[in-house]
């Protein structure tokens, strides 16, 4: 599949603030998609697995939807490294440096996306702790 990494670009400016040292791997404040390249938007995604079963732990939830959305960008035959900006939504601040955790083992990126992580007060269902949305580049032409 390494044919069919799109071209993108991250923007960190020094104008903004600096990004922290351990968030390098899996943020940037922009990411600029190069011509030659389209998009992919994947609906957000729950812990909810293929027989529709639910964890109630956090950790297990946020390793379901990150699997999910892994499922639906190879469907699509895009690598996770075309990712270009996710939006995670929590039901529990709590919960921020164990998402923090998976995503630095899940998805680091020498390129990471752009990145909204909001609190809210409850999703769907309200057993439902974490919700993941992406948009990753596809490679539309050989440019």
């Amino acid at each position: 599949m390494t044919d069919r990494i799109a071209r993108t670009r991250p923007h960190n400016p020094t104008s903004v603030w600096p990004v922290p040292p351990d968030f390098a791997a899996i943020y940037s404040h922009a990411v600029e998609v190069q011509p030659g390249s389209g998009l992919l938007f994947v609906s957000g995604q729950v812990g909810l697995d293929r027989e529709n079963r639910l964890s109630l732990d956090f950790t297990e939830q946020c390793e379901q939807a990150i699997s999910n959305v892994e499922a639906l960008l190879a469907a699509a035959e895009i690598p996770t490294e075309n990712i270009v900006k996710v939006t995670y939504y929590l039901t529990r601040s709590a919960d921020l440096p164990l998402l923090a955790e998976v995503r630095r083992r899940r998805w680091p990126a020498k390129s990471p996306p752009a990145v909204t992580t909001l609190v809210v007060a409850a999703l769907v269902h309200p057993e439902i702790l974490v919700q993941i949305d992406v948009v990753a580049a596809t490679v539309t032409s050989q440019g």
